[in-house]
């Protein structure tokens, strides 16, 4: 499972790998025939992982952006950010509810290539004496809702960075992994605030309907590795060239060491398909883990992963 990060309290959770917080995917360009497409289809969904500490995290989105690569620094409402869903109404999610479950967020046809980031845009929450809070956790065996601070959500978007690579003619599977341990920390005062870098984006090769996971720590207590990609492959009677899941994790350092969680999501394995890990980060040996089964609404956990340069 992965390591405990907040200070104050004990924490695990998700929103669709990860991880994990998205690993890199080549995209595919397109050939110049008028026959071949140049767009494909993205569809986003939220998914989250248990926690010890929360009984509820709830979030209230108003819109969700993809952003271009080159568009980084663009305001929320920049017309070249395409709006992936807008919400009159706010989306109200309670994540703890999503536990090998995914909520659909919304899918747009976008053209084909690298985008950088996802953007979710909270609604603020209300800033008089007493009113209820619209982003909020709950205690285990409590009731009071806690506000959770999320200072740049109103403003430019919960930058949820990728990449993402949308391929051309086809579905684009990207599920938002929304991690507890990492995403919320407390400040200290009773507070706690919404942390970007434990939200993180897997993209997989599929639109996944029932799925198990697999977890695990990557760190290093002598060089910061600043970020990593995890990416997983079928082994068996199909083995990947590209991989089934993938997605990219930044370190934070805590504890004596550079390190971060990740979480893959995949269909279950077989008996003649299980999956092996792969773990790549500049400056590092490639990790590669022993060919592991994966078990529907279970997760497979690889433990603490050491990089080694």
């Amino acid at each position: 499972m992965v390591r405990r990060l907040l200070s104050t309290t004990k924490l695990s959770a998700l929103l669709a790998f990860g991880l994990v917080a998205l690993l890199q995917l080549q995209g595919c360009g397109g050939s110049g025939s008028s026959n071949t497409p140049t767009t494909g289809t993205l569809k986003l969904s939220i998914t989250d992982k248990a926690t010890d500490d929360f009984e509820k995290v709830v979030i209230s989105i108003r819109e969700v952006r993809v952003v271009p690569i080159g568009k980084e620094n663009s305001a929320d409402d920049d017309p070249a950010l395409p709006v992936v869903a807008h919400f009159s109404t706010p989306q109200v999610i309670d994540v703890m509810t999503l536990q090998f479950v995914q909520q659909a967020l919304g899918e747009i046809v976008l053209p084909a290539g690298s985008y950088s980031q996802v953007r979710l845009i909270l609604e603020p929450n209300p800033n008089g004496q007493g009113q209820t809070p619209l982003n909020y956790v709950v205690m285990k065996n409590t009731t009071a809702k806690i506000p959770l601070t999320t200072p740049s959500a109103q403003q430019s978007g919960l930058k949820v960075l990728g990449p993402i690579a949308i391929k051309q003619g086809v579905i684009n599977a990207v599920m938002i992994d929304f991690d507890p341990n990492t995403a919320i920390v407390a400040r200290g005062n009773g507070d706690y605030n919404l942390k970007p870098t434990g939200i993180r984006l897997v993209q997989m090769a599929n639109v996944l309907t029932q799925y198990g996971s697999i977890s695990g720590t990557v760190l290093s207590t002598s060089t910061d590795w600043s970020s990593a990609t995890v990416s997983v492959k079928r082994r068996g009677t199909i083995n990947d060239v590209d991989p089934i899941a993938a997605g990219r994790i930044f370190s934070n350092y805590t504890s004596g060491a550079w390190q971060a969680p990740f979480a893959a999501f995949v269909p279950a394995s077989s008996q003649t398909v299980s999956y092996k890990t792969f773990i790549t980060s500049q400056g590092f040996r490639t990790y590669s883990s022993a060919v592991q089964g994966v078990i529907q609404g279970q997760t497979t956990d690889l433990g603490d992963i050491y990089l080694q340069q």
